[in-house]
């Protein structure tokens, strides 16, 4: 058995993994959640991006934690790419669930173009240096029902600007890790380029879910049994 750290992208904090941490302890699993800092419960607390990795090394520290297969959503690939480096031999695999991921020296919007840069940082000002979450429109087409975008809309807190802002600190190539990169196809039908030029590595390999960018509620049961069939 394995112990999955899950890890939500922005605005989400460890709820969003309800359904899927249901379904793989159901199946004999040590599931952990992270709510990263800044956000849902933790609302508030200084959130850079490097706290974010603190935050998910921590989890596996301080549980003692072996086997672990660290899955990071969206934004949290970011950081779960970093955390994976540091934790040694404790890793059994990262898993990047339709997620951005870590190049050293580079941020999560420095891939943007200058146009979406500057709207991001526009939005930054005017709420406090957070970054707001998205609306209802935003989830149109994402295989999503009312009842989750209501749920997410509900639930969702403002993500601390800096932790997208600030460079990431690589001390281990991602390519060397053992990684599974997760792609949801109604979120477009090919990997970014960068994680295309990852998957050139014989330690990386892709799967799809014929799903939205938010799996994990629109269709937890088929993103757990992608988790637990993992080598």
């Amino acid at each position: 058995m394995a112990n999955f750290v899950l890890v939500p992208g922005a605005w989400l904090g460890a709820w969003a993994w309800d359904e899927v941490a249901g379904v793989l302890r159901a199946e004999g699993h040590d599931v952990y959640a992270v709510t990263l800092s800044g956000l849902a419960e933790r609302h508030g607390e200084d959130a850079g991006q490097q706290q974010h990795v603190e935050d998910v090394v921590a989890v596996v520290e301080d549980n003692d934690l072996r086997d672990v297969v660290l899955a990071g959503h969206s934004y949290s690939g970011i950081p779960v790419g970093q955390a994976a480096g540091r934790i040694g031999d404790r890793l059994r695999r990262v898993v990047y669930v339709d997620s951005n991921i870590p190049a050293d020296g580079q941020s999560f919007v420095d891939g943007w173009s200058a146009e979406g840069q500057a709207w991001v940082r526009g939005q930054m000002e005017s709420a406090d240096g957070y970054w707001p979450p998205l609306t209802a429109e935003d989830y149109v087409g994402q295989d999503l029902s009312d009842e989750s975008v209501a749920l997410i809309l509900e639930r969702g807190t403002p993500h601390p600007g800096r932790s997208i802002t600030e460079p990431a600190q690589l001390i281990k190539p991602i390519g060397e890790l053992p990684t599974t990169y997760i792609k949801c196809l109604m979120d477009g039908a090919t990997p970014s380029s960068a994680v295309v030029e990852q998957l050139s590595s014989p330690s990386w390999e892709l799967l799809e879910l014929d799903t939205g960018h938010w799996p994990m509620f629109s269709q937890p049961a088929a993103l757990a049994k992608l988790l637990t069939e993992l080598r």
